[in-house]
């Protein structure tokens, strides 16, 4: 059985395990002792591990399992939302000590995010991995990396109606978990590298009407004048002939496939 590593085990990558376990043996980070411990005893290889974002005195140890992963997938925050720049590069220095010159397929969620807030329709070639920093220095160290920009993640516990919700007239850039495993699988299958891909849902309701059908409120006005910045993964379907599972946010509180 080939091995695929995560790195960062939390809402995420705990999905993309459940759904990937059958065809391949699953190492993980995660950040606490006792999570590593939890996982262990469900039968997924775990250590803790968090990469800080000052430089240390000594290289970041490497992660012992690196030599025998096929597939790595990185989940924690490379952002500079979540830090500066500076930072941000001390982060990702520690980080690939961890992971060594790792050759395998490599994949990195990033964020649709990286777009300016501005009401317009975006692909990825608006901007380019080369204006992200984080983007661009795991680039720089992994040439082969997958760059997945993912819209809101939803599904299971995450629906809309469970957050506090303001602009109900700005449309969801969503994409639910289900699908996320799936563009994975089909990308691993097809053994692709240094792909760069939006990941959201292709229909982009407004916040309102996604309300509405979690709530079973039927819409008054079927049409709505949509704001906000809508992030189209036509590139995604188009190049990996990729085929959502759950198109529409509206249905994401839906079992659609209850045998996926």
């Amino acid at each position: 059985m080939k091995k695929l590593g995560i790195i960062g085990y939390g809402w995420l990558g705990a999905r993309i395990a459940a759904s990937i376990s059958d065809q391949y043996e699953i190492y993980a980070t995660t950040t606490s002792v006792d999570k590593a411990d939890e996982l262990n005893a469900k039968g997924i290889h775990a250590i803790a591990a968090s990469f800080p974002d000052y430089q240390l005195s000594e290289s970041y140890p490497k992660w012992e399992v690196m030599e025998s992963l096929d597939v790595l997938i990185i989940t924690i925050p490379i952002s500079e939302k979540s830090c500066c720049v500076s930072s941000l590069y001390n982060r990702i220095q520690n980080l690939s000590s961890f992971i060594g010159d790792f050759k395998g397929q490599l994949f990195l969620m990033s964020s649709t995010g990286v777009y300016p807030d501005i009401s317009k329709e975006f692909s990825e070639e608006d901007v380019p991995v080369e204006k992200v920093s984080g983007e661009r220095m795991v680039k720089n160290k992994y040439p082969q990396v997958n760059i997945l920009r993912l819209g809101g993640l939803m599904g299971d516990n995450r629906l809309l109606k469970n957050y506090n919700v303001g602009n109900l007239d700005f449309a969801v850039n969503h994409i639910h978990y289900k699908d996320i495993t799936g563009i994975l699988l089909k990308m691993i299958e097809n053994e692709t590298e240094k792909g760069l891909y939006n990941v959201t849902a292709p229909f982009h309701p407004v916040k309102l009407h996604v309300l509405n059908a979690q709530n079973n409120i039927e819409d008054k006005e079927k049409e709505t004048e949509v704001k906000g910045k809508i992030i189209l993964s036509s590139k995604l379907i188009s190049e990996l002939g990729y085929v959502f599972e759950y198109p529409d946010p509206r249905e994401f509180h839906m079992n659609i496939n209850l045998n996926h």
